[in-house]
């Protein structure tokens, strides 16, 4: 007997982004894609330093054959988007197609038109400083501008390695190949720029206002609980566990707090309870509940 066809609840389906959403993901993939290309072409490409991944392999490529770099980085993107839309679905795919295609065009015809300053220095740190911020931006729209990470993501599946294990093992080759064709001094000054956008990519994905979450463990936890509401003006949850070695049922407070205020969370604690257990999260970002702050009179 055939079993009737079942369809997902109108909630559980894939719902499309409205047209406010799809023209702010269009606005950031463009500017972060353009962004990336004027570091590349501004400061980065024409004194030879170079970026991770499929970016580094272009410029190395460009340098051997006097290709541009714009047309080197997206042919070799290519087969990783199709990987993307295998793994990461369609939408992913599209974003990513997109935003290699703008930086692609724009790099190509940036090529030779201004170059900022011939200080080393400033080249790699303002050049990762922009390429960071870009490269942050497309991510945070829902798209990437190199395809090494998506490959990173498939392999870290399949072999004992972290995505971050993988990206790095990739980079060793990039920047020891920098130093063999280029200068050992190009390819020192590219590690820097590599981890200065590393960080600018943290800093837009994460933003300034990276948020804290808080678990409490206490005898005293209403109490701490009262007060963390009454002194920070933020709300808490009660958690109900136990304690694997005594059995014991302990109250567990959740609550969310930014960076400012984890000092004054803790003295709070300590008021309380001195032998409370905290440990705290780092959250990138925080939607709905009542987590903004109400003033308190």
């Amino acid at each position: 007997m055939r079993q009737k066809d079942k369809t997902l609840p109108s909630q559980a389906q894939h719902r499309k982004l409205t047209k406010k959403a799809l023209f702010w993901r269009f606005v950031f993939v463009t500017l972060g894609a353009v962004l990336m290309a004027v570091a590349l072409e501004f400061f980065l490409i024409p004194n030879n330093i170079l970026d991770g991944g499929i970016t580094g392999i272009s410029i190395i490529v460009g340098y051997l054959t006097g290709w541009r770099v714009g047309f080197i980085i997206f042919l070799l993107n290519l087969p990783f988007i199709y990987i993307g839309y295998k793994q990461m679905g369609k939408t992913f795919a599209l974003t990513t197609l997109y935003g290699i295609f703008i930086l692609s065009i724009t790099s190509i015809l940036l090529h030779n038109v201004y170059i900022v300053t011939d200080d080393l220095l400033l080249d790699t740190v303002f050049g990762g400083i922009i390429l960071g911020v870009g490269v942050g931006m497309v991510i945070r729209a829902g798209g990437s501008l190199d395809g090494t990470e998506v490959l990173s993501i498939l392999l870290s599946n399949k072999l004992p390695f972290s995505v971050g294990e993988i990206i790095m093992f990739f980079n060793f080759f990039i920047f020891t190949a920098a130093g063999f064709i280029f200068s050992w001094e190009r390819a020192m000054y590219s590690i820097i720029t590599y981890f200065i956008a590393y960080k600018a990519i943290d800093l837009v994905v994460e933003g300034l206002n990276q948020s804290k979450s808080v678990w409490i463990i206490s005898e005293e936890a209403e109490h701490i609980g009262d007060a963390i509401i009454a002194r920070l003006g933020r709300g808490v949850t009660y958690l109900k566990g136990e304690g694997a070695f005594t059995g014991d049922k302990k109250r567990v407070i959740f609550c969310v707090v930014t960076r400012l205020e984890e000092s004054k969370l803790k003295t709070i604690v300590n008021d309380f309870d001195p032998n409370a257990f905290i440990a705290f999260g780092n959250i990138s970002e925080v939607k709905g509940g009542r987590f903004k702050k109400k003033h308190i009179h």
